[in-house]
């Protein structure tokens, strides 16, 4: 996965939540990013970026944002920890970049 970049000259980088999602297998993976799209609070200017799962790599969504939508983003995750609940994947602790 790429690191998020600026859009261009003047533009701040954007941020990123990261959640690594151990032991999720491809059809669980693939439930969880079909909920996560359509669901409209990650609608833009997030965005959500994902790695499915692979033969020695978990499971990655990551939850990119501008830090002008810090606080959009830190309600995205946690409705992003709710959707996981749902397929019992339980998320203790989460870091937020800059609080």
């Amino acid at each position: 996965m790429t690191p998020p970049q600026s859009d261009g000259p003047g533009e701040p980088d954007v941020q990123g939540v990261a959640f690594t999602l151990e032991g999720v297998e491809e059809l669980t993976f693939t439930q969880i990013l079909r909920d996560v799209m359509r669901d409209p609070a990650f609608a833009r200017p997030l965005q959500v970026q994902a790695q499915e799962p692979r033969p020695g790599h978990s499971a990655r969504l990551t939850l990119v944002f501008r830090p002008a939508d810090r606080e959009r983003a830190a309600q995205a995750t946690q409705r992003l920890k709710t959707v996981l609940l749902r397929f019992g994947i339980q998320v203790d602790t989460v870091h937020v970049p800059g609080v």
